[in-house]
């Protein structure tokens, strides 16, 4: 009974921690091998993970990397949820916001003869 205790589904520790919203949802990114475990791909969703293992995952636009640190009986509020691991993840600067056009829009007549941008009608 104690070796049952110290394990557990690694699409089931992913979703009691919070890192994806449904349990199905954890177990289409194992079963895709997108789930690490200790350096090897997850074979399949009931992989057993323990105390200790280190899982690393895409996240949105970044890869998340954490240790098991316990593990749980149900799917809890947030604040719980972030007990069970311990984040090794980079802290990424973020990435630079699109450059924006200064005015509203496209620029009036006005503005563009004062940028220099008006056509010259040369009659024909």
């Amino acid at each position: 009974m104690s070796d049952h205790a110290d394990k557990m589904r690694v699409d089931k520790w992913l979703w009691h921690a919070r890192f994806f919203k449904t349990r199905s949802l954890a177990a289409k990114q194992v079963g895709a091998g997108h789930v690490r475990v200790n350096g090897s791909k997850a074979a399949k969703p009931s992989q057993n993970v323990s105390i200790g293992d280190v899982l690393t995952f895409p996240q949105g636009h970044q890869v998340r990397v954490v240790r098991i640190t316990s593990l749980s009986e149900r799917r809890g509020p947030a604040t719980e949820a972030q007990t069970l691991y311990f984040d090794m993840t980079e802290k990424q600067d973020k990435p630079p916001a699109n450059p924006k056009y200064e005015g509203k829009g496209r620029p009036d007549k006005k503005e563009r003869r004062a940028l220099g941008l008006t056509r010259v009608w040369d009659g024909h």
